[in-house]
Protein backbone atom coordinates (compact mmCIF):
# COMPACT_ATOMS: atom_id res chain seq x y z
CA UNK A 1 0.00 0.00 0.00
CA UNK A 2 1.22 3.35 -0.88
CA UNK A 3 0.13 6.42 1.14
CA UNK A 4 1.27 10.03 -0.46
CA UNK A 5 2.29 12.62 1.58
CA UNK A 6 0.92 15.01 -0.82
CA UNK A 7 -2.65 13.74 -0.28
CA UNK A 8 -1.98 12.55 3.61
CA UNK A 9 -4.04 14.41 6.06
CA UNK A 10 -0.92 15.46 7.97
CA UNK A 11 1.05 18.95 9.40
CA UNK A 12 3.69 18.48 11.48
CA UNK A 13 4.99 21.45 13.54
CA UNK A 14 8.58 22.44 14.30
CA UNK A 15 7.32 24.22 17.70
CA UNK A 16 6.40 21.97 21.00
CA UNK A 17 3.33 22.55 21.96
CA UNK A 18 2.87 24.81 24.83
CA UNK A 19 0.81 22.64 27.60
CA UNK A 20 3.02 19.66 26.56
CA UNK A 21 5.59 18.51 29.76
CA UNK A 22 7.08 14.92 28.51
CA UNK A 23 8.71 14.17 25.26
CA UNK A 24 5.98 11.46 23.99
CA UNK A 25 3.38 14.40 24.23
CA UNK A 26 5.51 16.48 22.57
CA UNK A 27 6.29 14.62 19.60
CA UNK A 28 3.41 12.68 18.48
CA UNK A 29 1.45 16.50 18.65
CA UNK A 30 4.43 18.27 16.40
CA UNK A 31 4.43 15.22 13.93
CA UNK A 32 0.30 14.89 13.56
CA UNK A 33 -0.44 11.82 15.18
CA UNK A 34 -2.80 13.25 17.67
CA UNK A 35 -4.80 16.79 18.44
CA UNK A 36 -5.85 17.58 22.00
CA UNK A 37 -9.69 18.47 22.08
CA UNK A 38 -10.12 19.12 25.73
CA UNK A 39 -7.85 18.57 28.41
CA UNK A 40 -7.20 14.66 29.11
CA UNK A 41 -9.41 14.43 25.16
CA UNK A 42 -7.13 13.66 22.46
CA UNK A 43 -8.06 12.73 18.28
CA UNK A 44 -5.92 10.18 16.68
CA UNK A 45 -5.24 11.60 13.13
CA UNK A 46 -4.63 9.17 10.47
CA UNK A 47 -0.83 7.92 11.50
CA UNK A 48 -2.08 7.71 15.04
CA UNK A 49 -4.66 5.69 14.15
CA UNK A 50 -2.27 3.47 12.35
CA UNK A 51 -0.22 2.98 15.20
CA UNK A 52 -2.50 2.22 17.81
CA UNK A 53 -4.81 -0.42 15.12
CA UNK A 54 -1.07 -2.04 14.94
CA UNK A 55 -0.65 -2.24 18.44
CA UNK A 56 -4.32 -3.75 18.81
CA UNK A 57 -3.49 -6.04 16.32
CA UNK A 58 -0.74 -7.40 18.37
CA UNK A 59 -2.80 -7.68 21.48
CA UNK A 60 -5.66 -9.48 19.91
CA UNK A 61 -2.95 -12.18 18.07
CA UNK A 62 -2.04 -12.92 22.10
CA UNK A 63 -5.09 -12.68 23.61
CA UNK A 64 -6.77 -15.02 20.79
CA UNK A 65 -3.33 -17.40 21.21
CA UNK A 66 -4.22 -17.65 24.25
CA UNK A 67 -7.93 -18.98 23.84
CA UNK A 68 -9.50 -15.84 24.72
CA UNK A 69 -12.74 -14.46 22.27
CA UNK A 70 -13.50 -11.36 21.82
CA UNK A 71 -16.91 -8.90 22.09
CA UNK A 72 -17.48 -5.49 23.12
CA UNK A 73 -19.40 -4.15 25.55
CA UNK A 74 -21.35 -0.52 25.52
CA UNK A 75 -19.12 2.39 27.12
CA UNK A 76 -22.37 4.07 28.08
CA UNK A 77 -23.44 1.74 31.15
CA UNK A 78 -26.31 1.77 33.80
CA UNK A 79 -26.24 1.94 37.16
CA UNK A 80 -27.19 -1.06 38.76
CA UNK A 81 -24.68 -2.87 38.20
CA UNK A 82 -22.32 -0.79 39.42
CA UNK A 83 -24.64 -0.51 42.74
CA UNK A 84 -24.12 -3.97 43.24
CA UNK A 85 -19.96 -4.23 43.88
CA UNK A 86 -20.49 -1.01 45.26
CA UNK A 87 -18.21 0.92 42.93
CA UNK A 88 -20.95 3.14 41.90
CA UNK A 89 -19.76 4.91 45.23
CA UNK A 90 -16.09 3.61 45.61
CA UNK A 91 -15.13 5.23 42.54
CA UNK A 92 -15.82 8.80 43.95
CA UNK A 93 -14.75 11.58 41.76
CA UNK A 94 -13.41 9.41 39.04
CA UNK A 95 -16.54 8.27 37.61
CA UNK A 96 -18.12 10.03 34.76
CA UNK A 97 -22.19 10.42 35.46
CA UNK A 98 -24.96 11.19 33.79
CA UNK A 99 -28.57 11.04 33.69
CA UNK A 100 -30.78 10.16 30.52
CA UNK A 101 -34.38 11.99 29.48
CA UNK A 102 -35.58 10.06 32.02
CA UNK A 103 -33.65 10.93 34.51
CA UNK A 104 -32.05 7.05 35.11
CA UNK A 105 -28.31 7.45 36.66
CA UNK A 106 -25.98 5.95 34.02
CA UNK A 107 -21.85 6.17 33.71
CA UNK A 108 -19.13 6.04 30.94
CA UNK A 109 -17.06 2.62 31.83
CA UNK A 110 -13.78 3.03 33.74
CA UNK A 111 -13.74 -0.81 33.67
CA UNK A 112 -15.98 -3.99 32.74
CA UNK A 113 -15.92 -6.74 35.62
CA UNK A 114 -19.40 -5.92 36.39
CA UNK A 115 -20.78 -6.71 32.27
CA UNK A 116 -18.58 -9.56 31.93
CA UNK A 117 -19.40 -11.12 34.97
CA UNK A 118 -23.43 -10.45 34.48
CA UNK A 119 -23.26 -11.71 30.86
CA UNK A 120 -21.49 -14.71 32.70
CA UNK A 121 -24.23 -15.55 35.08
CA UNK A 122 -27.12 -14.84 31.90
CA UNK A 123 -25.68 -17.32 29.47
CA UNK A 124 -23.35 -20.11 31.56
CA UNK A 125 -25.11 -22.27 33.98
CA UNK A 126 -22.80 -25.90 34.11
CA UNK A 127 -19.04 -26.33 34.63
CA UNK A 128 -18.94 -27.98 30.64
CA UNK A 129 -18.90 -24.00 29.91
CA UNK A 130 -15.21 -23.65 31.89
CA UNK A 131 -13.02 -22.48 31.65
CA UNK A 132 -13.53 -19.23 29.53
CA UNK A 133 -11.83 -16.08 28.88
CA UNK A 134 -13.30 -13.19 27.34
CA UNK A 135 -11.51 -10.15 26.39
CA UNK A 136 -12.32 -6.49 24.40
CA UNK A 137 -10.03 -3.92 23.18
CA UNK A 138 -12.75 -0.70 24.16
CA UNK A 139 -12.58 3.49 25.00
CA UNK A 140 -12.72 3.68 28.67
CA UNK A 141 -13.27 6.84 30.54
CA UNK A 142 -12.39 7.99 34.17
CA UNK A 143 -12.39 11.87 35.24
CA UNK A 144 -8.57 11.93 35.71
CA UNK A 145 -8.33 15.45 38.26
CA UNK A 146 -5.47 16.38 36.59
CA UNK A 147 -5.04 14.99 33.25
CA UNK A 148 -1.57 15.48 32.12
CA UNK A 149 1.18 14.34 29.43
CA UNK A 150 -0.95 13.98 26.38
CA UNK A 151 -2.10 10.11 25.98
CA UNK A 152 -0.04 9.07 29.22
CA UNK A 153 -2.67 10.34 31.37
CA UNK A 154 -5.86 10.75 29.48
CA UNK A 155 -9.36 11.25 30.84
CA UNK A 156 -10.34 9.08 27.45
CA UNK A 157 -8.05 6.20 26.23
CA UNK A 158 -8.25 2.67 24.47
CA UNK A 159 -8.04 -0.68 26.89
CA UNK A 160 -7.70 -4.16 26.37
CA UNK A 161 -9.66 -5.37 29.75
CA UNK A 162 -9.89 -9.69 29.70
CA UNK A 163 -11.47 -11.59 32.51
CA UNK A 164 -11.17 -15.39 33.17
CA UNK A 165 -13.62 -17.39 34.40
CA UNK A 166 -12.87 -21.35 36.59
CA UNK A 167 -14.29 -23.18 38.79
CA UNK A 168 -11.41 -23.42 41.35
CA UNK A 169 -8.27 -21.79 42.24
CA UNK A 170 -5.79 -23.87 40.21
CA UNK A 171 -7.63 -23.37 37.23
CA UNK A 172 -7.53 -19.29 38.05
CA UNK A 173 -3.74 -19.79 38.55
CA UNK A 174 -3.58 -21.69 35.05
CA UNK A 175 -5.34 -18.43 33.54
CA UNK A 176 -3.26 -15.83 35.36
CA UNK A 177 0.00 -17.67 34.34
CA UNK A 178 -1.49 -17.44 30.94
CA UNK A 179 -2.01 -13.88 30.60
CA UNK A 180 1.15 -13.33 32.05
CA UNK A 181 3.42 -15.03 29.33
CA UNK A 182 0.86 -12.75 26.92
CA UNK A 183 1.71 -10.08 28.41
CA UNK A 184 5.48 -10.90 27.74
CA UNK A 185 4.94 -11.67 24.65
CA UNK A 186 3.01 -8.73 23.49
CA UNK A 187 5.59 -6.14 25.42
CA UNK A 188 9.12 -8.14 24.10
CA UNK A 189 6.97 -7.74 20.42
CA UNK A 190 6.89 -3.80 20.54
CA UNK A 191 10.24 -3.76 22.15
CA UNK A 192 9.12 -2.58 25.58
CA UNK A 193 11.51 -2.09 28.21
CA UNK A 194 9.54 -3.22 31.25
CA UNK A 195 9.67 -5.01 34.66
CA UNK A 196 7.01 -6.95 36.62
CA UNK A 197 6.69 -5.88 40.05
CA UNK A 198 4.13 -7.38 42.66
CA UNK A 199 1.30 -4.42 43.23
CA UNK A 200 -1.39 -3.69 45.03
CA UNK A 201 -5.19 -4.69 44.11
CA UNK A 202 -6.73 -0.88 45.43
CA UNK A 203 -10.43 -1.12 44.13
CA UNK A 204 -10.10 -3.90 42.12
CA UNK A 205 -9.98 -5.79 44.70
CA UNK A 206 -8.76 -9.81 44.76
CA UNK A 207 -5.38 -11.22 46.02
CA UNK A 208 -2.40 -11.76 43.11
CA UNK A 209 -1.54 -8.84 41.56
CA UNK A 210 1.04 -7.50 39.69
CA UNK A 211 1.57 -4.34 37.17
CA UNK A 212 4.14 -4.44 34.10
CA UNK A 213 6.01 -1.03 34.41
CA UNK A 214 7.41 0.38 31.21
CA UNK A 215 11.20 1.85 32.43
CA UNK A 216 10.55 5.45 31.83
CA UNK A 217 12.08 8.83 34.05
CA UNK A 218 9.00 10.14 33.30
CA UNK A 219 6.83 7.63 34.65
CA UNK A 220 4.48 8.50 37.29
CA UNK A 221 4.91 5.57 39.28
CA UNK A 222 7.66 4.66 41.35
CA UNK A 223 8.94 0.97 41.63
CA UNK A 224 12.21 -0.96 43.49
CA UNK A 225 14.24 -3.55 42.10
CA UNK A 226 16.19 -5.78 44.25
CA UNK A 227 20.10 -5.90 43.65
CA UNK A 228 20.62 -10.08 43.88
CA UNK A 229 17.81 -11.13 43.45
CA UNK A 230 14.56 -11.47 40.96
CA UNK A 231 12.34 -9.40 43.06
CA UNK A 232 10.83 -6.16 41.82
CA UNK A 233 7.44 -4.72 43.36
CA UNK A 234 5.78 -1.34 43.21
CA UNK A 235 5.98 0.92 45.82
CA UNK A 236 2.88 0.71 46.77
CA UNK A 237 3.25 -3.10 47.41
CA UNK A 238 6.72 -2.86 49.25
CA UNK A 239 6.37 -4.85 52.60
CA UNK A 240 8.43 -3.24 54.88
CA UNK A 241 11.04 -5.58 56.73
CA UNK A 242 10.14 -5.54 60.40
CA UNK A 243 12.00 -4.08 63.19
CA UNK A 244 13.81 -6.43 65.76
CA UNK A 245 12.20 -6.96 68.92
CA UNK A 246 13.53 -6.34 71.98
CA UNK A 247 12.89 -7.38 75.73
CA UNK A 248 11.01 -5.38 77.80
CA UNK A 249 12.30 -6.11 81.43
CA UNK A 250 14.92 -3.77 82.40
CA UNK A 251 13.85 -1.13 80.12
CA UNK A 252 14.19 2.43 82.35
CA UNK A 253 10.83 4.02 82.78
CA UNK A 254 9.08 6.49 79.96
CA UNK A 255 10.21 10.48 81.22
CA UNK A 256 8.38 13.21 80.41
CA UNK A 257 10.40 16.70 79.61
CA UNK A 258 10.47 20.41 78.38
CA UNK A 259 10.94 20.54 74.71
CA UNK A 260 10.63 23.90 74.04
CA UNK A 261 9.86 24.93 70.24
CA UNK A 262 10.62 21.44 69.24
CA UNK A 263 7.81 21.08 66.79
CA UNK A 264 10.15 19.20 64.07
CA UNK A 265 12.11 15.73 63.96
CA UNK A 266 15.73 17.52 63.35
CA UNK A 267 14.92 20.21 66.22
CA UNK A 268 13.83 17.80 68.61
CA UNK A 269 16.97 15.69 67.74
CA UNK A 270 18.81 18.57 68.12
CA UNK A 271 17.46 18.89 71.87
CA UNK A 272 17.99 15.41 72.84
CA UNK A 273 21.49 15.70 72.03
CA UNK A 274 22.15 18.58 73.18
CA UNK A 275 21.02 17.38 77.07
CA UNK A 276 23.15 13.85 76.45
CA UNK A 277 20.69 11.42 75.66
CA UNK A 278 21.94 8.63 73.95
CA UNK A 279 20.56 5.24 72.58
CA UNK A 280 22.83 2.28 72.87
CA UNK A 281 25.71 4.71 73.93
CA UNK A 282 25.07 6.57 70.31
CA UNK A 283 24.11 10.24 69.44
CA UNK A 284 20.18 10.35 69.13
CA UNK A 285 19.41 10.52 65.51
CA UNK A 286 15.92 10.76 63.52
CA UNK A 287 15.37 6.92 63.72
CA UNK A 288 15.07 7.23 67.19
CA UNK A 289 12.50 8.77 67.26
CA UNK A 290 8.47 8.67 66.36
CA UNK A 291 5.83 10.54 64.29
CA UNK A 292 2.56 10.62 65.00
CA UNK A 293 0.43 11.14 62.19
CA UNK A 294 -2.61 12.14 62.51
CA UNK A 295 -4.99 11.19 59.42
CA UNK A 296 -8.73 11.05 58.43
CA UNK A 297 -9.80 8.08 56.88
CA UNK A 298 -14.10 7.56 55.31
CA UNK A 299 -15.09 4.31 53.92
CA UNK A 300 -17.41 3.94 51.10
CA UNK A 301 -20.62 5.58 51.74
CA UNK A 302 -19.81 6.48 55.19
CA UNK A 303 -18.55 8.92 57.82
CA UNK A 304 -14.88 10.46 58.35
CA UNK A 305 -13.05 8.47 61.43
CA UNK A 306 -9.96 9.46 63.00
CA UNK A 307 -6.76 7.28 62.38
CA UNK A 308 -3.30 7.28 64.11
CA UNK A 309 -0.39 6.11 61.89
CA UNK A 310 3.16 5.79 64.19
CA UNK A 311 6.07 5.64 61.88
CA UNK A 312 9.85 6.33 62.56
CA UNK A 313 10.98 10.00 62.53
CA UNK A 314 13.69 9.17 59.99
CA UNK A 315 10.96 8.66 57.53
CA UNK A 316 8.24 10.74 55.72
CA UNK A 317 5.20 9.57 55.04
CA UNK A 318 4.22 8.08 51.30
CA UNK A 319 1.30 9.07 50.28
CA UNK A 320 0.49 6.90 47.69
CA UNK A 321 1.34 4.04 50.21
CA UNK A 322 -0.92 5.79 52.49
CA UNK A 323 -3.54 5.84 50.07
CA UNK A 324 -3.15 2.40 48.69
CA UNK A 325 -3.24 1.03 52.60
CA UNK A 326 -6.51 2.01 52.80
CA UNK A 327 -8.33 1.37 49.61
CA UNK A 328 -11.25 1.74 48.56
CA UNK A 329 -11.54 4.10 51.98
CA UNK A 330 -10.60 7.74 51.21
CA UNK A 331 -7.59 8.90 53.68
CA UNK A 332 -7.10 12.37 53.99
CA UNK A 333 -4.33 13.97 56.34
CA UNK A 334 -6.39 16.42 59.08
CA UNK A 335 -6.47 20.01 58.51
CA UNK A 336 -6.32 22.98 60.81
CA UNK A 337 -10.28 22.58 61.43
CA UNK A 338 -9.71 18.82 62.66
CA UNK A 339 -7.18 20.42 64.73
CA UNK A 340 -9.94 22.87 66.63
CA UNK A 341 -12.55 19.69 66.34
CA UNK A 342 -10.23 16.98 68.35
CA UNK A 343 -8.47 18.92 71.41
CA UNK A 344 -6.57 16.89 72.53
CA UNK A 345 -4.58 16.89 69.44
CA UNK A 346 -1.63 19.17 69.79
CA UNK A 347 0.13 19.93 66.67
CA UNK A 348 3.85 19.16 66.83
CA UNK A 349 3.54 17.03 70.03
CA UNK A 350 0.75 14.19 69.28
CA UNK A 351 1.96 10.75 71.06
CA UNK A 352 0.35 7.63 70.82
CA UNK A 353 -0.53 7.67 74.52
CA UNK A 354 -2.90 10.29 73.95
CA UNK A 355 -4.14 8.62 70.97
CA UNK A 356 -5.59 5.66 72.61
CA UNK A 357 -6.55 7.13 75.73
CA UNK A 358 -8.94 9.32 73.64
CA UNK A 359 -10.53 5.64 71.72
CA UNK A 360 -8.55 6.60 68.12
CA UNK A 361 -7.32 3.94 66.39
CA UNK A 362 -2.99 3.46 65.70
CA UNK A 363 -1.87 2.03 63.53
CA UNK A 364 1.78 1.66 63.08
CA UNK A 365 5.13 0.94 61.20
CA UNK A 366 6.54 -2.20 60.83
CA UNK A 367 9.31 -1.32 62.40
CA UNK A 368 7.59 0.03 65.67
CA UNK A 369 7.85 -3.82 67.41
CA UNK A 370 8.07 -4.66 71.04
CA UNK A 371 10.57 -3.66 72.90
CA UNK A 372 11.63 -0.69 70.83
CA UNK A 373 11.91 2.59 72.44
CA UNK A 374 11.24 6.02 71.19
CA UNK A 375 11.06 9.65 71.62
CA UNK A 376 7.63 10.94 70.87
CA UNK A 377 5.10 13.24 71.91
CA UNK A 378 3.75 13.73 75.09
CA UNK A 379 0.71 15.42 74.06
CA UNK A 380 0.98 18.52 75.58
CA UNK A 381 2.63 21.88 74.16
CA UNK A 382 6.59 22.07 74.35
CA UNK A 383 6.77 18.71 75.97
CA UNK A 384 7.99 15.15 74.56
CA UNK A 385 8.34 11.46 76.01
CA UNK A 386 11.83 9.51 76.35
CA UNK A 387 12.10 6.40 76.18
CA UNK A 388 8.42 5.23 75.50
CA UNK A 389 8.62 1.17 74.52
CA UNK A 390 6.08 -0.36 72.47
CA UNK A 391 4.39 -3.22 74.16
CA UNK A 392 4.91 -1.13 77.51
CA UNK A 393 3.97 1.95 77.24
CA UNK A 394 1.62 1.43 73.88
CA UNK A 395 0.51 -0.68 71.68
CA UNK A 396 -0.68 -0.04 68.09
CA UNK A 397 -4.09 -2.10 66.82
CA UNK A 398 -2.54 -2.87 63.63
CA UNK A 399 0.58 -2.31 61.67
CA UNK A 400 0.77 -0.35 57.64
CA UNK A 401 2.65 0.35 54.89
CA UNK A 402 2.91 3.90 54.67
CA UNK A 403 6.66 4.99 55.02
CA UNK A 404 8.79 6.13 52.22
CA UNK A 405 10.96 3.69 50.53
CA UNK A 406 14.37 4.65 50.03
CA UNK A 407 17.72 3.39 48.02
CA UNK A 408 19.82 1.10 49.85
CA UNK A 409 16.66 -0.36 52.22
CA UNK A 410 17.20 -3.87 52.62
CA UNK A 411 15.40 -6.21 50.25
CA UNK A 412 13.19 -9.26 50.98
CA UNK A 413 14.75 -12.80 51.81
CA UNK A 414 18.38 -11.41 52.05
CA UNK A 415 18.20 -10.37 48.26
CA UNK A 416 20.61 -7.38 48.54
CA UNK A 417 19.27 -3.63 48.41
CA UNK A 418 16.76 -2.01 46.49
CA UNK A 419 17.12 0.02 43.99
CA UNK A 420 14.44 2.84 42.77
CA UNK A 421 13.10 3.44 39.34
CA UNK A 422 10.59 4.71 37.87
CA UNK A 423 7.90 3.37 35.61
CA UNK A 424 4.30 3.81 33.64
CA UNK A 425 1.90 1.41 34.12
CA UNK A 426 1.16 -0.84 30.69
CA UNK A 427 -0.42 -3.71 32.05
CA UNK A 428 -1.91 -5.16 34.99
CA UNK A 429 -2.97 -8.45 35.67
CA UNK A 430 -5.35 -9.87 38.94
CA UNK A 431 -6.37 -12.91 40.69
CA UNK A 432 -9.82 -11.56 41.71
CA UNK A 433 -11.12 -14.80 43.00
CA UNK A 434 -14.99 -14.31 43.94
CA UNK A 435 -15.76 -10.44 44.83
CA UNK A 436 -17.82 -10.41 41.82
CA UNK A 437 -19.36 -13.51 41.00
CA UNK A 438 -20.60 -13.51 44.64
CA UNK A 439 -21.81 -9.96 44.11
CA UNK A 440 -24.04 -10.70 41.52
CA UNK A 441 -24.79 -14.40 42.56
CA UNK A 442 -23.39 -16.37 39.67
CA UNK A 443 -24.41 -20.35 40.51
CA UNK A 444 -22.86 -23.01 38.64
CA UNK A 445 -23.65 -26.82 38.52
CA UNK A 446 -20.17 -28.33 39.37
CA UNK A 447 -19.51 -31.93 38.48
CA UNK A 448 -21.16 -33.65 41.67
CA UNK A 449 -24.28 -31.57 40.47
CA UNK A 450 -23.81 -28.85 43.10
CA UNK A 451 -23.82 -25.28 42.77
CA UNK A 452 -20.76 -23.17 43.10
CA UNK A 453 -19.50 -19.79 42.68
CA UNK A 454 -16.59 -19.76 39.67
CA UNK A 455 -13.65 -18.15 40.36
CA UNK A 456 -12.44 -14.51 38.71
CA UNK A 457 -9.30 -12.89 36.94
CA UNK A 458 -8.87 -9.67 35.41
CA UNK A 459 -6.34 -8.39 32.88
CA UNK A 460 -5.84 -4.98 31.51
CA UNK A 461 -3.49 -4.06 28.81
CA UNK A 462 -3.24 0.46 28.01
CA UNK A 463 -3.66 0.22 24.48
CA UNK A 464 -3.23 3.85 23.81
CA UNK A 465 -0.79 4.75 26.61
CA UNK A 466 1.49 1.62 24.54
CA UNK A 467 1.88 4.40 21.88
CA UNK A 468 3.38 7.47 24.00
CA UNK A 469 5.46 4.82 25.69
CA UNK A 470 6.94 3.50 22.49
CA UNK A 471 7.52 7.21 21.69
CA UNK A 472 8.85 8.49 25.56
CA UNK A 473 11.46 5.20 24.93
CA UNK A 474 12.30 5.86 21.51
CA UNK A 475 12.67 8.79 20.91
CA UNK A 476 15.65 10.99 19.98
CA UNK A 477 16.34 14.54 19.49
CA UNK A 478 15.29 14.49 16.10
CA UNK A 479 12.15 12.57 16.24
CA UNK A 480 9.86 9.49 16.58
CA UNK A 481 11.50 5.77 16.19
CA UNK A 482 9.08 3.30 15.88
CA UNK A 483 9.81 -0.79 15.99
CA UNK A 484 8.62 -2.06 12.70
CA UNK A 485 5.51 -3.96 14.72
CA UNK A 486 3.51 -1.11 14.88
CA UNK A 487 5.04 1.62 12.52
CA UNK A 488 2.27 3.70 10.21
CA UNK A 489 4.28 2.51 7.60
CA UNK A 490 7.54 0.15 7.20
CA UNK A 491 9.18 2.62 4.68
CA UNK A 492 9.18 6.06 4.14
CA UNK A 493 10.52 7.08 0.44
CA UNK A 494 11.19 10.88 0.03
CA UNK A 495 12.72 12.52 -3.75
CA UNK A 496 15.38 14.80 -2.66
CA UNK A 497 15.69 15.76 -6.47
CA UNK A 498 13.68 17.78 -9.05
CA UNK A 499 14.67 15.26 -11.89
CA UNK A 500 11.97 14.26 -13.45
CA UNK A 501 14.14 11.48 -13.81
CA UNK A 502 14.13 10.44 -10.36
CA UNK A 503 10.70 11.08 -9.48
CA UNK A 504 10.04 8.79 -12.05
CA UNK A 505 12.11 6.03 -10.30
CA UNK A 506 11.07 6.57 -7.24
CA UNK A 507 7.81 6.10 -8.51
CA UNK A 508 8.77 2.60 -9.73
CA UNK A 509 10.37 1.88 -6.08
CA UNK A 510 6.98 2.44 -4.15
CA UNK A 511 5.68 0.46 -7.09
CA UNK A 512 7.76 -2.34 -6.28
CA UNK A 513 8.16 -2.32 -2.72
CA UNK A 514 4.07 -1.94 -2.31
CA UNK A 515 4.35 -4.97 -4.75
CA UNK A 516 5.97 -6.79 -2.01
CA UNK A 517 4.03 -6.42 0.58
CA UNK A 518 5.60 -3.34 2.24
CA UNK A 519 3.95 -0.09 3.51
CA UNK A 520 4.79 2.69 2.47
CA UNK A 521 4.86 6.59 3.27
CA UNK A 522 6.00 7.92 -0.04
CA UNK A 523 7.09 11.77 0.08
CA UNK A 524 6.32 12.97 -3.33
CA UNK A 525 5.61 16.91 -2.46
CA UNK A 526 6.69 18.85 -5.30
CA UNK A 527 7.55 22.09 -3.88
CA UNK A 528 8.91 21.01 -0.34
CA UNK A 529 12.91 21.95 -0.01
CA UNK A 530 14.96 18.15 0.72
CA UNK A 531 15.89 19.93 4.44
CA UNK A 532 12.01 20.04 5.10
CA UNK A 533 11.85 16.35 3.63
CA UNK A 534 14.46 14.96 5.42
CA UNK A 535 13.41 16.77 8.75
CA UNK A 536 9.87 15.68 8.63
CA UNK A 537 11.08 11.67 7.76
CA UNK A 538 13.28 11.93 11.14
CA UNK A 539 10.29 13.49 12.75
CA UNK A 540 8.10 10.80 11.79
CA UNK A 541 9.89 8.02 12.92
CA UNK A 542 9.83 5.48 10.40
CA UNK A 543 11.89 2.13 10.73
CA UNK A 544 13.38 2.60 7.44
CA UNK A 545 13.86 5.44 5.13
CA UNK A 546 14.80 5.21 1.40
CA UNK A 547 16.59 8.82 -0.28
CA UNK A 548 16.61 9.42 -3.85
CA UNK A 549 18.66 12.29 -3.99
CA UNK A 550 22.15 13.59 -5.69
CA UNK A 551 23.48 10.23 -5.53
CA UNK A 552 20.95 8.52 -7.84
CA UNK A 553 22.84 10.26 -11.04
CA UNK A 554 25.93 7.18 -10.19
CA UNK A 555 22.39 4.91 -9.88
CA UNK A 556 22.24 5.00 -6.00
CA UNK A 557 20.32 5.49 -3.25
CA UNK A 558 20.30 6.13 0.26
CA UNK A 559 19.02 3.46 3.13
CA UNK A 560 18.73 5.39 6.68
CA UNK A 561 17.95 3.20 9.22
CA UNK A 562 15.95 5.39 11.92
CA UNK A 563 18.29 5.42 14.98
CA UNK A 564 21.28 3.45 12.91
CA UNK A 565 23.56 3.26 10.12
CA UNK A 566 22.67 4.77 6.24
CA UNK A 567 23.94 2.70 3.81
CA UNK A 568 24.24 3.88 0.41
CA UNK A 569 23.05 1.01 -1.99
CA UNK A 570 22.48 0.45 -5.85
CA UNK A 571 18.83 1.64 -6.76
CA UNK A 572 18.12 -2.55 -8.46
CA UNK A 573 19.22 -4.10 -4.35
CA UNK A 574 16.96 -1.38 -2.59
CA UNK A 575 13.70 -3.37 -2.22
CA UNK A 576 16.05 -6.79 -1.53
CA UNK A 577 17.76 -4.72 1.36
CA UNK A 578 14.01 -3.53 2.60
CA UNK A 579 13.05 -7.01 2.42
CA UNK A 580 16.03 -8.50 4.16
CA UNK A 581 15.77 -5.80 7.36
CA UNK A 582 12.13 -6.37 7.55
CA UNK A 583 12.62 -9.96 8.11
Amino acid sequence: MITRMSSLFLRTLREDPADAEVPSHKLLVRAGYIRRVAPGVYSWLPLGLKVLRNIERVVREEMNAIGAQELAFPALLPREPYETTNRWTEYGDSLFRLKDRKDADMLLGPTHEEMFTGAVKDLYSSYKDFPVTLYQIQTKYRDEERPRAGILRGREFVMKDSYSFDMDDAGLEESYQAHRRAYQAVFDRLGVEYAICAATSGAMGGSASEEFLAISPNGEDAFVRATDGDYAANVEAVVTQPGVEKPIEGQPAAEVHDTPDAVTIDALVEWARSIGITVDGREVQAADTLKCLAVKVRQPGGEWELTGILLPGDREADMKRLEASFEPAEVELISDEDFKKYPFLVKGYIGPRGLAENGVRVLADPRVVSGTSWITGADHKNQHVVGMVCGRDFTPDGFIEVAEIREGDPAPEGMGTLTLERGIEIGHIFQLGRKYTKAFDVQILDQNGKTAVPTMGSYGIGVSRLIAVLAEQRHDDKGLNWPIEVAPFQVHVAVANKDAAVTDAAESLVQELSAAGIEVLFDDRPKVSPGVKFKDAELLGMPLAVILGRSFADGNVELRIRGGETLELPFESVVAKVQELLG
